[in-house]
């Protein structure tokens, strides 16, 4: 006897995007409020000049909730034709419960659903799995959100990450198609440099640590820029090649938006040409991590930088150090 396994392999492509920005607008003057720093400074080191904090109200649960809805309305496909749910994130508060399986109910859904996290590479490494899932026959179609509340993982009078961090939702819902809408995946770690972002304390613990510490993100910035810009730009042309793609044909360049300077340099470092518009959503949204690029990718749309349709490379990478890459075709906006 013999186990079955589908043997014919599908296409896979994002059918709906949705998103969820917090309703608070934070302005870099309020942020000088608590930290020692000004609005030139700020917006010179990173091109930020506001971010969203969530409120008291807006819950990671509830923005990952919303954001399902509307890229569920947008692909025009039902909540219970969903047969997966994945969640990748960095702040849910809690080890466990997961927050997927919360979302899942939240949707009507007892179906498949789990965190991955990958720091800001976590929506490109969960586009991924989720691709091939789609692509092996697994699951018809699978939902992948990036969320993040950055606000209540921070210290506000630190200069490395104060200023940087914010917060909201983005989701898509992977399915099948008669084109390939998701190239093959350039991925990867380099865990000898997981010192460069972490949370600080432990939640283990330690012989200095009180009831009272709460754990934040921390950063050696210096360490990030000197190299995303030019690692990335081989993640970059890998996932083109893998693709089958050139860089004259991309429509669109989404990268995570950790760093206006870092997004300008590594677009430099890749050789794009003018003709290809590049997402700049970190200087009205901060730097959201694993949801920044769903959103900015929804912001390109919304703007009418890009299309549906349209070839983009999306890049992203983060706190492991993890990275992924990937040439999409750009979903329908809901």
């Amino acid at each position: 006897m013999t186990i079955q396994q589908p043997t014919d392999l599908t296409h896979a492509a994002m059918l709906g995007l949705g998103v969820y920005r917090p309703e608070r607008v934070v302005t870099n003057d309020e942020i000088c409020e608590v930290l020692d720093s000004s609005d030139e400074w700020i917006q010179t080191r990173s091109g930020i000049r506001t971010r969203r904090f969530a409120g008291d109200d807006e819950t990671l649960i509830g923005m990952s909730t919303v954001a399902a809805e509307r890229a569920l309305e947008a692909a025009g496909v039902r909540a219970d034709q969903v047969g997966c749910v994945i969640v990748a994130t960095s702040t849910h508060p809690e080890h466990t419960p997961a927050s997927a399986p919360q979302v899942a109910t939240a949707l009507g859904l007892k179906v498949a659903a789990f965190d991955i996290s990958a720091g800001c590479a976590g929506f490109c490494h969960a586009l991924n799995l989720a691709s091939s899932m789609v692509r092996s026959g697994a699951e018809h179609h699978v939902l992948v959100i990036g969320v993040e509340q950055l606000s209540r993982f921070m210290d506000p009078t630190d200069r490395g990450t104060a200023f940087i961090f914010a917060d909201g939702a983005g989701a898509v819902v992977v399915g099948p198609s008669d084109a390939a809408g998701i190239g093959p995946t350039a991925w990867g770690s380099d865990g000898s440099q997981a010192h460069v972002i972490t949370q600080t304390p432990s939640c283990l613990g330690g012989p200095t640590t009180s009831t009272a510490d709460h754990p934040v993100v921390q950063m050696e910035g210096t360490a990030v820029f000197r190299w995303a810009p030019f690692a990335m730009a081989e993640v970059a042309h890998e996932a083109l090649r893998l693709a089958g793609v050139k860089v004259d044909d991309l429509d669109a360049f989404i990268p995570h938006q950790a760093n206006l300077r870092i997004t300008q340099t590594l677009a430099k470092n890749i050789s794009l040409p003018d003709s290809v518009a590049v997402a700049t959503d970190i200087v009205d949204a901060g730097n959201t991590s694993a949801a920044s690029v769903p959103l900015a990718m929804e912001a390109m749309l919304r703007h009418e930088e890009a299309e549906p349709g349209d070839l983009a490379l999306l890049i992203a990478f983060g706190a492991g150090l993890s990275y992924a890459g990937q040439v999409v075709t750009l979903p329908p906006l809901g």
